[in-house]
């Protein structure tokens, strides 16, 4: 699936419940991620606070979330360069005490939506820092039998910090604005952050930077970066395959109101199909993680694709609540069997010396592949109508995920 030859034995979960580094690593994670979905949550909060005189609330929560977005998109290959030069613990456990004192931060500026929008771009750009800096830090800690485990085990959380982070975003800052006073919400968020980056100055590990003596040149850092994933078409084919992945995600989130009201729920109600394919995602998390290794010889990403396009197809005829909930955890688990193996696979065909470039520029390009479904999903849908949308999507999937797996097949052969 993602090396030949001959493998170690892995023990799934086990052996990594026993490397005490990662589950610093995996802690810090769990909290960091939690705060980031709970931080959103006041964002959007103090947005339609902030400035009440001015009218539009829907547009100033647009505009936060905006904010918060670009960059992503602007700032995450150039991020990246900087991972590769410094050793990453400092710069996971230096960003996320940043983030928090930046939110300490809202407790003393004055009350301005312009102002609120400069701390949702700051501490975007930090997020920059620390998302590479945790890709290339998993195989820094983890033995390469273990790769595929560890990662099914950061989707897990990643999943489930989505789930839990916006279930109690909202309950969390309301009690405690009522236990601790009006500015609680800011303290309780910001500690998170610091909290995250306290644990991963915890880790102990050996690492070799070497670039540092180097003059930085940002632009040519990125410019090798592209290079080496131009050239490198095994890393190229397995960042396509993602992004061709979140891509799907990113249009059905915009096509899961109107699928709500297809199978019988309300609009409002489209989160049960999104928690439902990320219930999904987190059973062949689990699946993969435990036996994934035993199932190495098997075309697990097209299997995936494969399953996702018959889900999406089957989902333009179907009215039922329950077919459609069981069709989205369907349609999660054959992500899982996408999204898994090929992050996998880059975190072991990159080299320890370009893996903060490799993963800054999967960053970066995931982003900006993601604004074309957000952007043209409901349109489409409100002209051609949501069957037709549908079987399109499902027949681009199977095409894409088919094409893609046989150059991913050609470039192993060739490498064999």
């Amino acid at each position: 699936m993602v090396s030949s030859g001959p493998q170690p034995r892995p023990e799934g979960f086990a052996a990594l419940m026993r490397n005490r580094n990662f589950l610093k690593l995996w802690g810090g994670q769990i909290i960091s991620q939690v705060a980031d979905k709970i931080f959103l949550v006041l964002l959007i909060t103090l947005a339609v606070s902030y400035d009440a005189s001015y009218e539009l609330p829907g547009s100033k929560a647009s505009a936060v979330m905006i904010a918060n977005t670009l960059p992503a998109v602007f700032f995450g290959s150039t991020a990246g360069t900087f991972v590769d030069r410094y050793p990453k613990r400092e710069l996971m456990s230096i960003t996320n005490i940043l983030r928090g004192l930046l939110v300490f931060a809202l407790i003393l500026i004055p009350k301005r939506f312009t102002l609120l929008l400069l701390i949702a771009f700051s501490e975007s750009i930090l997020t920059q820092f620390f998302a590479p800096a945790e890709q290339a830090a998993i195989p820094l800690l983890v033995k390469e039998e273990n790769l595929l485990s560890a990662n099914a085990l950061f989707i897990t959380t990643m999943m489930g910090s989505l789930v839990v982070g916006f279930a109690i975003g909202e309950p969390l800052l309301s009690g405690a604005v009522s236990i601790g006073g009006v500015y609680a919400r800011e303290v309780v968020v910001g500690t998170l952050y610091v909290m995250a980056g306290l644990v991963l100055a915890s880790i102990r590990y050996r690492e070799a930077v070497d670039e540092r003596d180097r003059p930085l040149n940002v632009w040519q850092d990125l410019r090798e970066g592209f290079d080496y994933v131009r050239k490198n078409r095994l890393l190229g084919n397995a960042m396509l395959q993602l992004t061709i992945l979140y891509c799907v995600f990113a249009a059905l989130t915009v096509l899961a109101v109107s699928i709500a009201q297809e199978i019988g729920l309300r609009p409002n109600q489209f989160g049960f199909l999104l928690a439902a394919a990320g219930l999904g995602l987190i059973l062949g998390a689990g699946v993969l993680g435990q036996w994934g290794e035993k199932l190495h010889h098997r075309p697990l990403p097209l299997i995936g694709f494969l399953v996702m396009a018959a889900v999406l197809l089957v989902f333009a005829f179907v009215h039922h609540l329950w077919v459609g909930l069981a069709l989205s955890i369907l349609l999660g688990m054959g992500a899982s069997l996408i999204g898994i193996p090929m992050q996998t696979l880059i975190q072991i065909r990159t080299p320890a010396t370009m893996r903060g470039k490799v993963f800054g520029f999967q960053n970066n390009i995931v982003n900006i592949a993601l604004s074309v479904p957000l952007a043209i999903a409901g349109i489409l849908s409100d002209f051609l109508g949501l069957t037709v949308v549908m079987v399109g999507l499902a027949a681009i999937v199977a095409i894409a995920g088919i094409w893609a797996w046989q150059n991913t097949r050609v470039v192993l052969e060739d490498a064999i």
